[in-house]
């Protein structure tokens, strides 16, 4: 388990770098901060490897800060974004369906 702090920036839309609380930014690359942004903290949360979290794996999570020191959470591309909301709303759609039928 480890205590990880989220942060994103200014310049581009759901960027997130993921970092251990108690080392927070200070040894994260200056290109990578000039990257991201004008940091701001979102979210601090225990994570363990079992967590599950929205875009990515938890050990990748973990495994990346404990090798360099940070997760840089990327933008999913467009068409993976599209895809998602499809099967977000072809979720919705037939738990709808299952509600009204019940």
């Amino acid at each position: 388990m480890r205590v990880v702090e989220i942060f994103k920036g200014n310049k581009r839309d759901e960027m997130y770098l993921y970092v251990d609380q108690k080392e927070g930014l200070k040894s994260i690359p200056e290109d990578l901060l000039v990257t991201l942004g004008n940091p701001e903290s979102v979210m601090t949360f225990p994570l363990t490897k079992s967590k599950k979290l929205a875009r990515v794996k938890a050990s990748e999570v973990l495994e990346s800060i404990e090798r360099q020191g940070y997760f840089l959470q990327m933008p999913p591309v467009p068409a993976a974004l599209a895809e998602a909301q499809i099967t977000a709303m072809v979720k919705a759609e037939q738990q709808l369906t299952d509600a009204q039928s019940e």
